[in-house]
């Protein structure tokens, strides 16, 4: 397998927040989300030339991957390509974990191949990274990548898979402005050195990015990015004012600003959407062009907010 079969956009769609149950406050996200509001989503996106659809097993427990399956069924299987991923806390107990739970996510999205597995957590790198072999050899995995490990273990993942005739073809690690151990770390100069695409998740950091929150306007009570998030908010006023002003001067908004960093920092943002709006946002990401100083301004407010936003499941990098 090469990189070169797997098409990169400018920007994946992420759906986590589909794994919510549907009730206000009972999920990670709070969504309230509709069969027919995410087909016109799904449509809008499509339209739009947006087909990468991220989504993992542990998000609502299979949840998102069932809620998509059904989503992407008025496609051709040819016309999207799926992200999903192998969490080894969440494995069996079976001779082959990894195996067995991609089964079950082929089962819940209607495939009967992925387009790019993922190794979800590292946990045991050596013991987890060769299970993905054999699902290279019979087609079902397509693309390999790692996600949420720190540059050894990356590096490791990759010695394993070469000496078999693959590698890791993609990394996915929480990346914004807000968070930037992956590029402080150098793996992001590793991922540029080596050919292999970034795709950053939580560029928004759940919405806080997007200009929507404030102090008097939180997040939604009950959920769980409200407990991680609300308490930061008067800090990140600056920030989002700047993004909103960059974003002003360019017939754009704040969120869109926050990608289009992402952007331009050489990553594949995975943004997360539920509202057909949303589509419309990242359409004008791609288009906005930041400068050297916007850049640096922005990451300079970024880092004088001293926030902490990794998450319980992420380690240092």
């Amino acid at each position: 397998m090469t990189i070169d079969n797997l098409k990169i956009p400018a920007v994946a769609l992420g759906t986590w927040a589909w794994g919510d149950s549907g009730e206000t406050g009972d999920g990670y996200f709070g969504s309230l989300l509709t069969r027919g509001g995410l087909e016109e989503l799904a449509d809008k996106a499509h339209a739009a030339g947006f087909t990468l659809w991220d989504t993992a097993m542990v998000y609502g427990m299979g949840r998102s991957e069932t809620v998509l399956g059904e989503v992407l069924k008025r496609y051709a299987r040819s016309g999207y390509q799926l992200s999903t991923k192998f969490t080894p806390q969440a494995a069996g107990t079976s001779d082959d974990p990894v195996a067995d739970m991609l089964e079950q996510s082929l089962a819940r999205l209607g495939t009967d191949y992925i387009d790019l597995y993922w190794i979800h957590n590292p946990a045991d790198v050596a013991r987890w990274t060769p299970h993905l072999i054999p699902l290279l050899k019979n087609g079902k995995v397509k693309h390999v990548g790692v996600s949420n490990h720190n540059l050894s273990e990356i590096e490791l993942a990759n010695r394993i898979l070469r000496e078999a005739g693959f590698r890791v073809e993609a990394i996915q690690n929480h990346y914004s402005l807000l968070y930037r151990s992956s590029e402080q770390a150098g793996i992001l100069d590793y991922c540029r050195n080596q050919g292999i695409p970034f795709f950053a998740y939580m560029v928004l950091e759940q919405g806080v990015l997007s200009g929507k929150y404030s102090p008097e306007n939180s997040l939604p009570e009950g959920s769980n990015r409200a407990k991680t998030y609300n308490g930061m908010l008067p800090r990140l006023k600056a920030l989002t004012d700047m993004l909103t002003s960059i974003g002003r001067k360019q017939g754009a908004a704040a969120p869109d600003v926050a990608i289009a960093w992402a952007i331009a920092k050489g990553t594949t943002p995975i943004v997360g959407i539920t509202k057909s709006d949303h589509v419309d946002g990242l359409v004008r990401a791609t288009s906005i062009s930041l400068t050297g100083n916007e850049i640096a301004e922005l990451e300079a407010l970024a880092d004088a907010a001293n926030v902490n936003t990794r998450g319980w499941w992420e380690q240092e990098m």
